[in-house]
């Protein structure tokens, strides 16, 4: 390679403090998840997602983000993010849901989720990586997975355009709609979008 040729990026660094060893995931939550999970905190917060801020490529809601309990208090003091009741948490979730969003938390090994993201392929880094290089050990998968009866189905291609991860598919000369289970992070976007009830949850 020439002094000139600049070299294609092959890994990703992660800066980590000295003495300091990480051990996180990627989580996807689903719905009943996220409401377990937020009706369980002491104290939830609620600010500007800085990667739709900052890319300002997309027109997806941008005060969507969420934190609790210790987190919640850091953001508070730190970045100016609100306190806000379980009611008011519970809208902002099925307002990111509406919009498409995938609700994205970063698990430490062996601690509780703190803060809640709801993303993305315009904006955020995972879910792009993903969709554009099947990219699956960036995220871990919720505890459900989508169920698709087909004899249910009537072809809307609702769950098609839904899909963040391309698990639902359309295929052949006719255009019918195919589910690739492996392909389902569990997010539940199909589920609720679904006219006929085709696409169900089940546990993992």
């Amino acid at each position: 390679m020439s002094d000139t040729q600049e070299a294609t990026p092959q890994y990703q660094g992660l800066m980590i403090p000295v003495h300091v060893e990480i051990d996180a995931s990627q989580v996807v939550l689903a719905q009943p998840e996220m409401r377990e999970l937020l009706a369980s905190a002491d104290l939830i917060a609620t600010g500007i997602c800085g990667c739709r801020r900052d890319a300002a490529v997309c027109d997806h809601p941008l005060d969507v983000c969420l934190a609790i309990n210790g987190e919640a208090r850091d953001e508070i003091e730190k970045d100016g993010w609100r306190e806000i009741s379980l009611d008011e948490a519970l809208a902002i979730l099925e307002r990111s849901h509406r919009a498409g969003l995938v609700h994205l938390a970063y698990r430490k090994e062996g601690a509780p989720v703190t803060l809640i993201c709801s993303c993305c392929p315009c904006a955020c880094f995972h879910l792009k990586a993903l969709k554009g290089r099947d990219y699956h050990e960036a995220i871990t998968e919720a505890a459900y997975v989508a169920r698709y009866d087909a004899e249910a189905c009537v072809g809307c291609g609702a769950c098609v355009e839904r899909c963040v991860f391309g698990a639902f598919r359309r295929s052949g000369a006719a255009g019918s709609v195919e589910f690739h289970a492996a392909g389902c992070f569990g997010c539940g976007l199909c589920v609720s979008t679904c006219p006929t009830g085709a696409i169900t949850f089940v546990r993992r």
